[in-house]
């Protein structure tokens, strides 16, 4: 959803007063792939000391997180979150199963590699190119039987690789305090068990955990966590992959002034 507000300054006139806000802009979360990885989590920005004036509409974008997807699909990117100037990009999708596509794609944070013989990497992280970067890559997969998957990135640290017997845990998220408590938001969904192998945890921060044999558990709302990985097969069209979460914006600014 997308929305403007104005910036009011108190005895200001029609001079416009310039002042520091602090933001912290989350995109929507990359959703898990059918049989696959975990999604990455939205790219993550934050800083204080923006300047803003009274006087002028600001658009704020919340991103959505992306659907789940069924019959071994590959996860599809969540939608950029946007205050400003600021922009944060979706969570990339995880890959499916060789029946459709186990390859990832990037975001803010990268989309774990899908179940396949074929050797796929991660998704890359901070696709918007920012310093520091938005998030990180996702988890690679295993090309052994039982062809573990890997985990999707998370904002502070990479998604889990799938190894042996065990998929990739997502990526964990970052913490900020900037609502006066700190919170972990941003974390990678979890790759995919198949009864051969053991599904990955969730990351901290909103992260869905994948499934083994059922539906991916969903990133958290307003967190921009990555979906987690279903488990069945490629033919289960009644089980889908986590949906990613919701993004977030929030700002602060100095309570002489009102939104």
């Amino acid at each position: 959803m997308s929305f403007g507000y104005q910036v009011l300054g108190f005895g200001s006139g029609n001079i416009p007063i310039p002042f520091d806000a602090q933001y912290l802009v989350i995109a929507g979360g990359g959703a898990g792939g059918g049989h696959g990885g975990g999604g990455g989590a939205g790219g993550y920005r934050t800083a204080t000391g923006f300047s803003v004036k009274t006087g002028v509409n600001y658009t704020v974008t919340v991103g959505a997180g992306a659907s789940g997807v069924n019959n071994g699909r590959p996860g599809t990117q969540g939608s950029n979150s946007v205050f400003s100037s600021i922009t944060s990009t979706g969570g990339g999708g995880a890959g499916g199963d060789d029946g459709y596509s186990s390859v990832p794609t990037s975001g803010g944070s990268g989309g774990g590699a899908g179940i396949s013989g074929n050797q796929r990497t991660g998704g890359s992280g901070n696709a918007g190119g920012y310093s520091p970067s938005e998030g990180n890559d996702g988890g690679d997969n295993t090309t052994a039987s039982p062809y573990s998957s890997g985990g999707g990135g998370g904002a502070g640290a990479a998604g889990a690789d799938g190894s042996g017997s065990q998929s990739g845990a997502g990526g964990a998220g970052s913490a900020s305090s900037i609502t006066g408590s700190s919170v972990t938001r941003a974390g990678g969904g979890g790759g995919s068990g198949n009864g051969l192998n053991v599904e990955g945890a969730g990351g901290s921060g909103g992260g869905g955990a994948g499934h083994a044999s059922s539906n991916g558990v969903s990133g958290t709302a307003n967190t921009g966590g990555g979906g987690g990985a279903s488990g069945g097969t490629t033919g289960d069209s009644d089980i889908y992959s986590g949906a990613g979460g919701s993004g977030i914006v929030i700002i602060k600014y100095p309570d002489t002034f009102t939104i």
